[in-house]
């Protein structure tokens, strides 16, 4: 017959058994993770996965999360330091005008010299019959005939935060992420510094192109134009900017780039790049 120690043994044994197993199981499981976590390449191979998805969330999300907050800093730094920034860009931009202004009396001499040695042709009487019956000088009509403007790329911006929303161009050499930054960091400037309150910019002029801004009030269109622009070149580029707002205020989201992407080849490739003025 047992005795009762041996009772009270045998139920401690059977009570204690699985706090026991349950104990060496925490004890093993710390003993991995110590050892893990002293071992380099171990750490990092758990590491690893966990930091790689962050890094691509933070990727997906720094454009939204930082653009808003870089803009803000940009205008604000240009605002405390108008002089500095006028100062620094003033003899930058004094060469990009002489160097387009030289460009473009070269191109315009060139084919003003070509139309005039067309003398024989029937191009050149019609010009004269023109001028006779309509009093305007000859070398006005070529200047008229050799006004042209190609229309090379164009950029949709937001206006708060910078992002390129969507773009079109024949021949992309550009980032055009930086593109978009930097045309509202200097559009925003002029804004701040020079226009009067709700007054928006709209053109920019910059080497050999002039970039039409459409503004509406949560983005912008800039329209990179090469060549002479004319009044009646400005008023078909606002007419295709109005109809490319209109498309794009019937879109349920304007994040998705490849939407806005679509509206802009459509519009500009059924009108043509090339517009003559």
């Amino acid at each position: 017959m047992m005795e009762e120690a041996d009772k009270l043994e045998l139920l401690k044994h059977l009570l204690l058994t699985d706090e026991r197993d349950y104990a060496d199981s925490i004890a093993q499981k710390i003993e991995i993770l110590e050892d893990t976590i002293s071992t380099r390449s171990k750490l990092e191979e758990k590491l690893h996965p966990i930091i790689e998805d962050e890094l691509k969330e933070f990727a997906r999300n720094i454009p939204q999360e930082l653009g808003p907050v870089i803009t803000k800093t940009l205008k604000k730094q240009i605002a405390e330091s108008r002089d500095e920034v006028v100062e620094a860009l003033y003899p930058i931009l004094g060469q990009m005008i002489k160097k387009y202004i030289a460009q473009e009396i070269k191109i315009l001499s060139e084919k003003i010299d070509q139309k005039t040695k067309e003398n024989l042709s029937f191009d050149s009487w019609k010009r004269r019959i023109i001028s006779k019956f309509t009093g305007v000088k000859e070398h006005e009509i070529i200047l008229s005939e050799t006004a042209s403007a190609k229309i090379d790329q164009v950029f949709v911006i937001d206006s708060d935060s910078g992002i390129l929303l969507g773009s079109f161009f024949e021949k992309s050499t550009m980032d055009e992420d930086m593109v978009s930054g930097m045309l509202t960091a200097i559009k925003s400037f002029v804004e701040d510094a020079f226009l009067e309150h709700n007054q928006k910019l709209t053109s920019i002029e910059y080497d050999l192109y002039q970039i039409h801004l459409f503004n509406t009030p949560n983005y912008y269109i800039a329209t990179a134009v090469s060549g002479t622009i004319t009044e009646r070149l400005e008023s078909e580029i606002d007419d295709l900017a109005l109809k490319v707002s209109a498309m794009i205020n019937e879109l349920k989201s304007k994040d998705n780039k490849e939407d806005l992407d679509s509206i802009l080849i459509k519009i500009y490739s059924q009108n043509s790049v090339q517009i003559s003025s």
